[in-house]
């Protein structure tokens, strides 16, 4: 478990500060703000310079937190806006990147 954690936590240390598809998924980077246990709570946000952020939340990003916690052999991962009704795919493209690394690295599952 402890080496299954220890590459989760490369696989999220390298996901890209400028985000995905030119800055439109993540632009605005992320901060893994609780690593402990096995567990990880990643604080995703938006560059704030989409018609949303500026038209619906004052030109601020939007924040997305994905939270990864051990359960028995595996991990569940729960990404969520903090905001809003739609996340326009985001957290789905964020969670296939992280799969797809996870997968290069020998990892099965759900999604993967």
């Amino acid at each position: 478990a402890a080496d299954a954690a220890s590459q989760l936590r490369d696989v999220l240390n390298a996901y890209p500060q400028e985000g995905q598809e030119d800055g439109k998924v993540d632009g605005g980077g992320y901060t893994i703000v609780s690593d402990s246990d096995g567990a990880f709570k990643v604080e995703y946000r938006s560059s704030g310079k989409g018609f949303f952020a500026k038209s619906f939340n004052g030109g601020k990003p939007f924040i997305d937190d994905l939270v990864i916690e051990p359960n028995g052999s595996s991990f569940e991962f729960r990404s969520a806006s903090r905001l809003g009704d739609s996340d326009f795919g985001v957290n789905g493209k964020r969670l296939a990147y992280i799969g797809a690394q996870l997968k290069e690295k020998g990892w099965t599952g759900v999604g993967l």
